[in-house]
């Protein structure tokens, strides 16, 4: 009963979600080009391609190891990589150059989730780490489309809330051919929400390699920061910029030229921001307004998306927001990768294992307060060699982590 009821309501907010499309437009025009493919209007494809979804920035930095492996070891499969947001497609456009065919994935509508099927053709679907769509799940089994959730990543608290709605999830979950959870505690709560086949199968950005590109722009950084020591603090929430606001005059007693990289998880909050940084006298320069920091600013506002894996790589020292305050925390693994010194707050249950991993390999400084931060970094500034020590080990940890997308490919490989 509850999958017809959802079909029915989505199919009454097609609409709503039309005004919604234009209103977006309207407001931010990156969401232009391409709009019609939200509504399944994709280009007809005759190939039969391997589709994987990768809804953001995350997803596809998660997913781009997996995409390139498949395109050596099967150079002649057409692959289909669908995305939901502008700044996670203009990342694998970067990253992939024209090795795959892109497009946005369909709002969960009837008419949109059929049409894109039937336009696409796909062999085989791909969704990666939570992309739960009732409707998309069910039309593809009717299809006989095999499905696959790659990198699952399932907290206590989704789990509690997609059991409201246990009716509707569990059939979507019961339809998909394989499961790969990140670790023990996601495969369980998987199972319990109705998935059959579930295995452990890790996280897949542990076997992140950074390319030759980022490695070029990271250098192009740290051009433009002109030598000085940078602090990056990534993916913050409301409540930590004013955290790092506080720290900063103490650590600029010990590196006096210390930059400021400040990342907002969202950079609509930039303007926000940037009035707040004026009105306690910091002066700041924004990358949505295309500017760089001048020699005398002690913030660099990165209010866009897209960057981030390149700015870790031009950092001296990386602060991960969401864990200061009750968020859960953001991946570490990027920042790992560069062997970079990481400090994280108290509030990490979202990357719980990945945490304790680095933990038990010395790679990672995990506080309980910002003012423990501002120490540990103060020693971090003051004792590079420390500093460095504690990023080296960081990325022997990330080196050593291979075989998610390794697994990953195996079960690609046996449905194929």
């Amino acid at each position: 009963m509850m999958p017809q009821l959802y079909r029915l309501l989505t199919w009454l907010l097609t609409p709503v979600l039309l005004l919604f499309t234009w209103q977006r437009i309207l407001r931010r025009p990156v969401y232009r080009a391409h709009w019609q493919e939200r509504f399944g209007w994709v280009p007809r494809r005759q190939d039969r391609p391997l589709w994987i979804h990768a809804v953001s920035v995350g997803e596809g930095m998660a997913a781009l190891p997996l995409i390139r492996q498949l395109r050596e070891r099967h150079p002649d499969l057409p692959i289909l990589v669908t995305s939901t947001t502008p700044t996670g497609r203009t990342l694998l456009a970067r990253e992939l150059s024209g090795m795959v065919a892109q497009a946005y994935l369909p709002y969960d509508l009837p008419g949109a989730v059929q049409r894109f099927l039937e336009r696409s053709q796909p062999r085989l679907g791909v969704l990666m780490e939570t992309e739960l769509w009732p409707g998309l799940l069910g039309a593809a089994r009717q299809r006989g489309i095999p499905m696959m959730l790659l990198n699952g990543r399932l907290s206590a608290r989704s789990l509690a809330g997609y059991r409201r709605f246990a009716s509707l999830f569990a059939p979507a979950l019961a339809g998909l051919d394989w499961v790969g959870a990140q670790s023990s505690e996601d495969a369980q709560r998987f199972a319990e929400l109705g998935a059959t086949d579930v295995r452990i199968q890790g996280q897949m950005k542990l076997d992140l390699q950074i390319g030759s590109g980022s490695r070029e722009r990271a250098a192009l950084w740290r051009e433009r920061f002109a030598g000085r020591r940078v602090w990056v603090f990534a993916s913050t929430h409301p409540g930590e910029e004013e955290l790092a606001w506080n720290s900063l005059p103490t650590l600029r007693k010990i590196e006096p030229q210390l930059l400021l990289v400040l990342i907002p998880r969202h950079p609509e909050r930039g303007d926000a921001l940037a009035e707040q940084l004026r009105s306690i006298g910091l002066s700041a320069s924004r990358r949505s307004q295309r500017q760089f920091p001048g020699p005398d600013d002690p913030v660099y506002l990165v209010d866009t998306l897209g960057e981030l894996i390149d700015l870790y790589g031009a950092a001296d020292l990386v602060w991960i927001g969401g864990s200061f305050v009750a968020r859960g925390g953001h991946n570490p693994i990027e920042a790992a990768a560069w062997g970079k010194p990481i400090i994280v707050g108290p509030h990490m249950e979202n990357f719980f294992d990945t945490l304790r991993s680095l933990q038990a390999a010395d790679g990672i400084c995990q506080v309980a307060s910002a003012e423990e931060a501002t120490r540990h970094s103060a020693e971090y500034l003051a004792a590079p060699k420390l500093a460095r020590a504690l990023g080296e080990r960081a990325a022997t940890w990330q080196a050593q982590q291979g075989g998610p997308v390794a697994r990953a490919l195996a079960a690609i490989e046996e449905r194929l």
